[in-house]
């Protein structure tokens, strides 16, 4: 069984090296009916980098995660995995590209009538069915060990609580070694204490991994914490910014500008002003992503 650091050798060059995008969305546009949910999405996000996406509560996060999985279909733009655009793919094809995707769902999902041990096997047994049985045990044991859950593989999912449900569903996730990570609202749910235990664990695991991760969130807090770049979704576009506090971003005279408050070097500069028409953010008002997000 390859060890972590193994699997993280295995992966190409390029996106080794930081510089091609693992999942990269051009210009998605979905609408349900009249209602128009996202409207020209771009965003990329690189091995080992976590980006956080916000918004309010029917502003298409959800959405924006279920079109990279491919459980939905945009209308128009490209979703790429690895550079391999999903669209038009059979069901073979997607199950090949979903099988480099960790999905952590909004309340774990795990399956009730199966352990913990189980659920955590479920992946591996469907989708690794030539591994033995003693190495798929060994995989389990190693992964519930990681989230810190070694000692409750016999346990049903109503025994434990909500924060180690979403521990064993990041274990699950992580069960085919993928190259991608997608949490829907991670601590949505749980109590301060549990949901900066599962930003700890989610940043330990990222360390661990490198994955491309993608977290969907409502939570500014856990945002700052595990992400590295701040997405906010309103009115179907997007506005993308660093998480670092020392950072700031802001549009004045129909430029975006981002500088560092420590010695106030400019990191960015854009002046197409068109793209941030959608109210949040405007050529007149400034914000910091520190304060207003």
């Amino acid at each position: 069984m390859d060890t972590i650091a193994q699997v993280a050798l295995q992966r190409g060059a390029a996106e080794e090296n930081g510089n091609a995008p693992v999942v990269a969305v051009e210009d998605l546009h979905k609408s349900f009916g009249t209602q128009q949910v996202l409207n020209g999405v771009t965003l990329a996000v690189r091995r080992g980098e976590t980006l956080a996406v916000l918004g309010r509560s029917g502003t298409g996060k959800s959405v924006l995660l279920r079109i990279i999985i491919g459980l939905q279909k945009p209308d128009s733009g490209s979703v790429r995995i690895h550079g391999q655009d999903i669209a038009g793919l059979n069901l073979d094809q997607l199950g090949k590209i979903r099988m480099k995707m960790g999905f952590l769902f909004q309340h774990a999902a795990l399956y009730d009538s199966l352990t913990v041990e189980q659920n955590v096997a479920f992946p591996l047994q469907h989708h690794k069915k030539e591994m033995p049985k003693s190495e798929r045990a060994g995989r389990v044991a190693q992964l519930l060990a990681e989230v810190g859950m070694e000692g409750s593989l016999t346990k049903m999912p109503s025994d434990i609580s909500g924060g180690m449900q979403k521990r064993v569903g990041l274990a699950r996730a992580l069960a085919l070694e993928p190259d991608i990570l997608l949490l829907d609202e991670p601590t949505a749910g749980l109590d301060p204490i549990s949901a900066a235990e599962i930003d700890d664990l989610v940043l330990k695991l990222q360390q661990e991994h490198h994955m491309a991760s993608i977290v969907v969130t409502h939570d500014l807090h856990s945002a700052k914490t595990i992400a590295d770049r701040l997405a906010r979704i309103n009115a179907g576009n997007v506005v993308i910014g660093t998480a670092n506090p020392s950072t700031k971003l802001e549009v004045r005279g129909g430029t975006l500008a981002v500088t560092r408050s420590s010695d106030g070097a400019q990191v960015f500069n854009a002046t197409d002003g068109s793209v941030f028409s959608n109210g949040v953010i405007s050529a007149s008002t400034g914000f910091s992503l520190g304060g207003s997000w």
